[in-house]
C-alpha cells in the first residue's frame, strides 16, 4: 500500500470511538444498512478515521479495486488526502501523491464551471439556443434542437441520449422536448463543449487550462493526453464478478495513444485539437487503430462529459471552489453564479435530487449536500460530495469496475450520510 501525505490525527478519544463503531460495521464486510448505522455516529470532520482506513485495503481486495485516492476539503480547503494500492495489478506501481486517475464523468461539473465562468463573462447565455451559436452536422433536422439551451445540458433537461450508438452515421435525435423531463446526456455536453469552442477559438483543454486549472493552481489535470500523463495515468480493472484473465480495455488510453502519434508527425499536440483538427486526422487514426475502436472524431479529442484526468488532490481543489465564502478570486465565477450551480433548475415531480447547473443535490438531516458520480468503460468509478455551506467535501477516485462498492463505504464513513444517490 502507498499513501499520500495526511493530516494531523483525530482527537485520540473521538478516534477510539469512531473506530470502535466503524470496525464493528466492516467485520466480515457487513451489511450496509449496518454501516451506515456506525457511521451515523460522526459528526465532526469528513476525514476518515485510521480505524477504517486500517480496513480499506481488505475492502479493496474484497472488490477487486486495485487503486484508491481519497482527498477531503474542511472550511473550504484541501485539508487532507491519501492514495492506497496501485494504479495497475500487474505491474504493482504504486498509487502516490502524483497519480492521475480517469475521473469519467466528475469531468461535467468541472466543465460546468468554465461555462458559467463564461456566462459571467456574457459571452454565454444559458437561455439562448445553442444552434444559435453553433449547429453540428451531426444533429437531425427536428424542431426540439432548435430549443436546447445550455440551461438545459447543465440541468440535463435536453431530451438527448446519453451516447449515440453509431456517432458516425447516426444522427443525434431528441427523445422528448427539451424542458420536461431529465435525461441525462454526455451527448449534450459534448455539443456544449463545441460551442465553447467557438465563443473562444480555444480547444476545450486550453480553454480549461487558461480560465480554471491555472488560475486555480491545478497543475496536474487536463481533458487530453501527453507522454506525462500516460505514465501517471491509472488502469482500469474489471469488475469482482468477472474471471476473465487480463486488463479488460482501455479506451481513451488506447485511442489516444493512436491519436498521439499522428499529433506528434503534425506538430500540433492533443491538447490543443479542436472538433475540426480531429476531424482531419479521423481518416489518418482509422487506418493505424483496430477496427471499431475510433469511428469519428469525438474519439480523439478531449471530452468534456468524460475525458478529465485529475489527482485526487486537484479535483479536490476544485470543489473548494463550490463552498461558501465572503471573497472570490478575480477569475472565479461571482458569488451568485455559485449559488446559481446549486439551486434547482427543473422541478419534475417525484424525484428525490434535484439538478443544478453541473451538479446534483440531495437532502440530508444537515441540509443539502451537492455531488456526482463518474464511471467510464465499467473500469473506473468514482464520487464527489460537498457542503457548501460547511465548506466541506469529499472525492474518491477508484479504478476498479466495482469501486462504486468502495467509494459509497469511504463516503458512508467519512461524512455518516446513507445518500439516496448511491442507488442509482
Amino acid at each position: 500500500m502507498s499513501t499520500m501525505p495526511v493530516s494531523p490525527p483525530h482527537s485520540p478519544s473521538r478516534r477510539r470511538l469512531l473506530e470502535a463503531s466503524v470496525l464493528s460495521g466492516l467485520a466480515g464486510l457487513a451489511p450496509l444498512n449496518a454501516l451506515a448505522a456506525a457511521c451515523a455516529k460522526q459528526s465532526g470532520p469528513w476525514i476518515p478515521s485510521d480505524g477504517f482506513l486500517a480496513e480499506l485495503p481488505r475492502i479493496m481486495q474484497a472488490f477487486a479495486v486495485p487503486g484508491v485516492g481519497i482527498a477531503v476539503v474542511e472550511d473550504g480547503e484541501v485539508a487532507w488526502s491519501r492514495g492506497f494500492g496501485m494504479t495497475h495489478a500487474v505491474t504493482r506501481a504504486p498509487v502516490d501523491a502524483h497519480t492521475v486517475f480517469e475521473d469519467a464523468s466528475l469531468s461535467k461539473p468541472v466543465f460546468a464551471y468554465l461555462v458559467m465562468q463564461l456566462v459571467d463573462q456574457g459571452l454565454i447565455d444559458l437561455d439562448r439556443p445553442l444552434v444559435r451559436y453553433r449547429r453540428m452536422d451531426y444533429l437531425a433536422d427536428h424542431p426540439w434542437i432548435e430549443l436546447i439551451t445550455a440551461r438545459d445540458v447543465l440541468r440535463h433537461s435536453t431530451g438527448l441520449p446519453n451516447w449515440r450508438k453509431a456517432p458516425a452515421t447516426e444522427k443525434l435525435v431528441p427523445m422528448v422536448k427539451p424542458g420536461t423531463r431529465i435525461d441525462y446526456s454526455g451527448e449534450a455536453i459534448f455539443w456544449l463543449q463545441l460551442v465553447v469552442e467557438t465563443i473562444t477559438g480555444q480547444s476545450l483543454d486550453e480553454s480549461m487550462q487558461a480560465h480554471l486549472f491555472g488560475p486555480a493552481g491545478m497543475k496536474d489535470s487536463s481533458y487530453t493526453w501527453n507522454t506525462d500523463l500516460a505514465a501517471r495515468s491509472v488502469y482500469g480493472h474489471r469488475r469482482h464478478d468477472q474471471s476473465e484473465p487480463g486488463m479488460p480495455p482501455q479506451m481513451f488510453r488506447e485511442q489516444w495513444s493512436i491519436a498521439q502519434q499522428v499529433a506528434e508527425r503534425t506538430g500540433k499536440p492533443l491538447s490543443s485539437w479542436k472538433y475540426d483538427d480531429a476531424a482531419r486526422a479521423l481518416p489518418e487514426v482509422m487506418a493505424l487503430a483496430p477496427a471499431g475502436l475510433v469511428t469519428w472524431p469525438g474519439d480523439i479529442m478531449a471530452n468534456a462529459a468524460a475525458s478529465l484526468r485529475s489527482t485526487v488532490q486537484d479535483y479536490a481543489t476544485f470543489l473548494t471552489l463550490m463552498m461558501a465564502r465572503k471573497q472570490h478570486g478575480s477569475w472565479e465565477v461571482a458569488e451568485a453564479t455559485r449559488q446559481a450551480m446549486l439551486t434547482p433548475q427543473i422541478g419534475i415531480p417525484g424525484r428525490w435530487t434535484e439538478k443544478g447547473l453541473g451538479w446534483n443535490m440531495e437532502q440530508t438531516r444537515d441540509g443539502p449536500v451537492f455531488y456526482h458520480s463518474g464511471s467510464n468503460g465499467d473500469i473506473f468509478k468514482n464520487f464527489a460530495v460537498g457542503d457548501a455551506q460547511r465548506r466541506r467535501g469529499i472525492v474518491v477516485l477508484t479504478n476498479g469496475g466495482s469501486g462504486s462498492f468502495v467509494h459509497q463505504r469511504v463516503v458512508r464513513a467519512a461524512t455518516g450520510y446513507d445518500l439516496l444517490s448511491y442507488d442509482l
